[in-house]
């Protein structure tokens, strides 16, 4: 016999279809009402209580359920409430005691955040999801109206998050366990990485992609991930049978069909996209707001700006003068890594126009995008403003242009009336490491010497980037105080990414359920930029790919390889020669010039040493104590007007897996691990993974193909900007960084902010709630990340606000 809420259901069927209609639409306009109330009912709960009163309703509706008959779907719904049942007793010692603890690893009490206390809110989300679920079958199960299919698929969506919502938290209990006080990132050597990684990869996503999408954000966020996973998983479709051009994109985005429809298939389908496409697809992807139709339907909604021009930046050598002392220069060369010399694109938007914006020199700059709508220009030009803000996009390295982040950076220069100039840096992994900082770094400079082409007197200058673009604003200033040329007046940095090393920290672990950053899919990212990118041999992904793009990517192997065997051969023989940075007039553009251009073709390619030449020991030596300026560490040696680099500061390329640490060390515990004193065991291996009696759901989809270890070239302070030594970090400018709460680079932010404030530097840190990584190009979507954008408009004009004249 089937319980009695299914042949209520049928003997519902026989009653008036538009009283029935309209029951059921005002009921789910109460259920919908009774949700929020309850979510911020249960914000007012302490984890205990809510555990206790979810118990209490799984119990409730055990006992109705199983009183029910044996039929399927009574069955079902008793064991799915004792699954949530025995899954929250157990999560919530687990969450007591990473919450007990979350303090410790806080920038300051004014900022609450680090990954654990975002691990403890996302389970917390989903109890009070299955609390709030759990009243309402209670409430309705005799109901007519109440669908008893619909609410065991929801409620077994959740059971499933809710499990491998626990294993996340043991994980996170093994790395508090294994990790010094106050460090939020994993410190075991590479094998015990590999092993978390290992395990970690097998867990089960799909849940987290179909009904459960999204449950940790805001409300007003879901919808567009809905449409965003159902275009994803269409694009998917054509990407397999090589459709990919961008013809087929945009429809992609609005015909989801049996996905629309289906959240389980689209939640397996989601899963096995983000497990087994490489990193083209998703570079195609996440390009997709760049064609002509969804960018212009942007452009109408954006603000109206204007000036709005594509730049080519020619790729010609000038001289910058020194901070130090202005009369002597330095020679800026163009970018030179990987593929020579090419001019740099940028955009300019303004949203008056200023004078020198319609100059004869900038007009010959200016790249035709093809049919754009250009408005007249007015009458009279607005005077030269007194700051610039040099904008970085983010992408992942791989993907989007300053096209993609155009409608809030209009929005920009509106309330903050200042041009902006935004770098279309090269493209990983055609253009890997460092070719991105190379170009961003010589538009910079371009952008400060010629700010009055941009309409600016470049009083203030701030440097400001999202994720990847955040990364390299703090790598640009580094390289501008390496050259002792004139660092931005601070660094706005939204959610960027500090550490490049797949190190797992309590935030990453969050990756697991990220619909906009899987860990499979910042991987290959991370392989894509730091050209370790591995030839994937899985049939599938071979038919995905097509024949001309396997010959692409045979051709860009090979080509890699060859380039690699020749640098370091050069690399190898320049250090066993024992050439020596000379002492270089810097007034001298010919020898700044040919010094230059060698320092470039040899360390910036990072490019590896030769294994008789590095050892595991030197490595690490270079890692952590070399990567400096020669002219700052050899304290015999005057300094020069050239900042001259140590070849180790941008050699350390791909090789085979090494022994670093994943932590920068204090230098006194280096010492000690030198002398042999403090070797402590640092807690239990990785695989004494869950207490007995409990199994997560690991994957369906097959093999996970990415790099467990990581190349030492990620611990390039110019990749890795956490893991720069003192020195180098001490010449940042102030840095505002905004981080989101519930995103898996959460800590990197938090970390990073550490280091700073722990040398005396000036920074800040604002945590935005409940939104995404990449809020900023959904900054018009609702009122939430409006006003997470809002702030880091703030944050860029404390920046270009002249700091108040001392009192006489």
């Amino acid at each position: 016999m089937e319980p009695a809420v299914r042949s209520g259901a049928q003997a519902g069927a026989q009653t008036s279809k538009q009283a029935g209609a309209g029951s059921k639409s005002r009921s789910r306009r109460r259920w919908r009402k009774g949700k929020l109330r309850a979510s911020s009912f249960s914000h007012g709960m302490d984890l205990r209580t809510m555990t206790q009163s979810l118990v209490t309703l799984t119990e409730d509706n055990m006992a109705f359920f199983s009183s029910q008959g044996p039929g399927e779907t009574a069955r079902r719904l008793s064991s799915v409430f004792a699954g949530i049942r025995e899954q929250a007793l157990g999560l919530e010692p687990t969450l007591g005691h990473l919450l007990g603890v979350a303090h410790h690893f806080d920038l300051d009490t004014e900022t609450p955040a680090n990954g654990y206390r975002s691990l403890v809110h996302t389970a917390r989300c989903c109890l009070a999801h299955l609390l709030h679920k759990s009243r309402y079958v209670a409430s309705n199960r005799r109901s007519i109206f109440f669908r008893a299919s619909h609410n065991l698929a929801e409620l077994e969506a959740y059971l499933a998050a809710l499990t491998q919502l626990r294993a996340l938290a043991y994980y996170a209990q093994r790395l508090l366990a294994i990790n010094r006080p106050g460090v939020l990132f994993f410190e075991g050597d590479e094998g015990l990485t590999a092993d978390f990684l290992r395990e970690y990869v097998t867990l089960h996503k799909g849940c987290f992609y179909g009904r459960c999408l999204g449950f940790q954000f805001t409300p007003a966020i879901r919808p567009f991930l809905q449409t965003l996973s159902i275009g994803l998983v269409s694009f998917g479709e054509h990407y397999k049978r090589n459709e990919t051009g961008l013809s087929v994109t945009a429809s992609s985005l609005f015909t989801g069909g049996r996905f629309a429809i289906d959240p389980e298939l689209r939640g397996a389908e989601f899963e096995r996209i983000i497990q087994n496409l490489d990193v083209h697809f998703w570079k195609a992807f996440w390009n997709i707001t760049e064609i002509e139709v969804l960018s212009s339907l942007a452009n109408m909604a954006s603000t109206t700006v204007r000036v709005s021009r594509l730049l080519s930046l020619p790729p010609e050598a000038f001289e910058m003068p020194l901070t130090s002392d202005p009369k002597l220069t330095v020679t800026i060369s163009p970018p030179l890594a990987h593929t020579g010399p090419g001019p740099v694109l940028a955009r300019l938007i303004s949203y008056d126009l200023r004078e020198g914006q319609d100059s004869k020199m900038l007009n010959s700059l200016v790249k035709s995008e093809g049919p754009r709508l250009e408005l007249r220009p007015r009458p009279q030009q607005a005077p030269r403003s007194r700051a610039l803000v040099v904008h970085i996009h983010g992408g992942g390295f791989v993907a989007q242009t300053s096209k993609s982040h155009e409608p809030y950076l209009k929005t920009w220069a509106q309330e903050l009336g200042v041009p902006i100039i935004s770098i279309d840096y090269s493209l990983a992994p055609e253009a890997p490491f460092p070719r991105a900082l190379e170009e961003c770094f010589f538009a910079y400079c371009w952008a400060v010497k010629h700010c009055a082409l941009l309409g600016s007197t470049g009083e203030r200058i701030c440097l400001a980037g999202d994720s990847a673009g955040g990364n390299l604003c703090i790598t640009v200033s580094l390289r501008a105080a390496a050259y002792g040329v004139r660092v931005p007046d601070g660094i706005m940095a939204a959610y960027p990414v500090t550490t490049l090393q797949p190190s797992a920290s309590p935030s990453r672990l969050l990756s697991l359920m990220d619909p906009l950053l899987p860990l499979s899919v910042l991987s290959k990212c991370v392989s894509a930029y730091s050209g370790t990118e591995t030839e994937d041999h899985s049939d599938s992904d071979q038919k995905a790919l097509g024949m001309m793009g396997l010959v692409q990517r045979d051709t860009s192997l090979f080509l890699r390889d060859l380039r690699l065997g020749a640098s370091s051969w050069l690399n190898s023989f320049l250090e066993l020669s024992g050439r020596k940075p000379q002492k270089t007039s810097v007034s001298t553009a010919d020898t700044v010039r040919s010094t230059e251009s060698m320092r470039r073709s040899v360390s910036e390619a990072a490019l590896a040493q030769p294994e008789g030449l590095l050892n595991a020991d030197t490595l690490k030596t270079l890692t952590i104590n070399d990567l400096s300026f020669k002219s700052s560490t050899d304290g015999n040696t005057e300094t020069s007007g050239t900042p001259e680099m140590s070849l180790s500061m941008e050699t350390l390329g791909p090789s085979t897996p090494s022994e670093v640490n994943f932590f920068l060390r204090p230098e006194k515990e280096e010492a000690d691990a030198k002398d042999g004193v403090g070797s402590v065991d640092r807690g239990p291996r990785v695989r004494a993974a869950f207490p007995d009696g409990f199994h997560p759901r690991r994957s369906s989809q097959g093999v996970l193909h990415m790099p467990l270890y990581s190349s030492p070239i990620v611990k390039n302070p110019f990749m890795s900007p956490l893991l720069a030594p003192d020195s180098m970090l001490k010449t940042l400018p102030p840095v505002h960084l905004v981080a989101c709460a519930l995103d898996p680079m959460l800590d990197d932010s938090v970390m990073f902010a550490r280091r700073l404030r722990d040398l005396g530097q000036p920074v800040t840190l604002n945590v935005v709630e409940d939104l995404p990584h990449g809020f900023l190009s959904l900054a018009a979507l609702c009122r939430e990340t409006r006003q997470a954008a809002e702030l880091c408009v703030q944050r860029i004009r404390l920046v270009l606000t002249p700091p108040a004249a001392p009192l006489v």
